[in-house]
């Protein structure tokens, strides 16, 4: 499924919309370059959970756990950004059964975890490489857009029997 988000009230309700649907044991995947709203739909997904806030980047910290205040699954927020191998993400110890876990950042290092899981793929236009080659300051008006809020695209890809009859399930391909 694949959804045209207008601004970041708007992904943050994205976000919401999926934290009402979200339940203990899912595992969603957030991927999109710097910038691109994963913090964002994370706190909307919060939201969406009831969860206690606020829900910020864990980028230091790594992983933050929000409990429910409402009864529900709590949401264990990573950042994998800086973690180097899924043994890395194992050290964390996440309750991956009990929770509801996003991780930003986690392609690639989440491979056996869950038989399910939910790919968000956000996608942003990107800058350039900080170089004005024509002298005429375009280039940097050109990246202070890039912090503008602005439409992305989110892509929501349902991995598993979890995500099986659901919008996002993933179609399988059939071989020509």
């Amino acid at each position: 499924m694949r959804r045209s988000v207008a601004d970041a009230e708007a992904m943050e309700s994205l976000g919401r919309e999926l934290g009402r649907t979200l339940r203990a044991g899912d595992l969603v995947v957030l991927t999109g370059p710097l910038g691109a709203g994963k913090t964002t739909l994370t706190r909307g997904i919060g939201d969406g959970l009831g969860v206690r806030g606020p829900v910020q980047s864990p980028t230091f910290v790594l992983a933050r756990t929000h409990p429910s205040l409402v009864g529900r699954a709590p949401l264990v927020h990573v950042d994998a950004y800086r973690l180097g191998s899924a043994a890395e993400l194992e050290d964390l110890d996440l309750d991956f059964a009990r929770s509801v876990v996003v991780v930003e950042w986690g392609a690639g290092l989440l491979d056996d975890v869950s038989e399910s899981w939910l790919e968000v793929v956000i996608a942003r236009r990107l800058g350039h490489d900080g170089v004005d080659e024509h002298g005429d300051g375009a280039e940097a008006e050109r990246d202070a857009e890039l912090d503008e809020d602005e439409p992305r695209t989110v892509e929501l890809l349902g991995h598993g029997p979890r995500w099986a009859g659901t919008p996002f399930a993933v179609q399988p391909q059939l071989d020509d």
